[in-house]
């Protein structure tokens, strides 16, 4: 019985851990207002491996920025594809932490090269960096109604 035992604990422990689930907590549309400047970002609930995302930010009635956005499962995990003002697609790699929410790098990239983002109640908190996490800039989000 102890040698069934010791055969079963080692293959519970070669197992690969369970590939994380998309983060369906960012589906919806949420905004950050300060005065006329503004920030929305729209993600879809995940739907065959794939969350799709939008965002744009501006001033007023005129639209300064826009990105397309994606979140693919990838084997044991997922990645995180930006596509600013429709340029080419840039693939962020899902990194495993010990912070909430979920985060991305590609330390190729210039600026920037981690995305994370995670929850503080009700809202969506979204920051990108350097790898190392310097140089940050963070939004704080509400969920809208679109």
């Amino acid at each position: 019985m102890w040698r069934l035992a010791m055969i079963m604990l080692g293959l519970l422990a070669a197992a690969p851990a369970p590939a994380p689930a998309l983060p369906d907590w960012m589906a919806g549309c949420w905004e950050q207002r300060d005065g006329e400047r503004w920030t929305e970002e729209c993600w879809m609930p995940p739907r065959g491996g794939v969350m799709l995302g939008a965002g744009r930010s501006g001033r007023g009635e005129t639209v300064r920025e826009w990105e397309a956005t994606q979140i693919v499962a990838e084997g044991e995990g997922m990645a995180y594809f930006a596509s600013p003002g429709g340029s080419g697609r840039t693939r962020f790699a899902w990194v495993p932490s010990a912070e909430p929410g979920v985060a991305f790098v590609n330390r190729e990239h210039d600026y920037p090269q981690r995305i994370r983002y995670w929850r503080e109640g009700k809202e969506l908190l979204a920051e990108i960096s350097l790898a190392d996490g310097t140089r940050p800039m963070r939004w704080r989000y509400r969920r809208t109604g679109g």
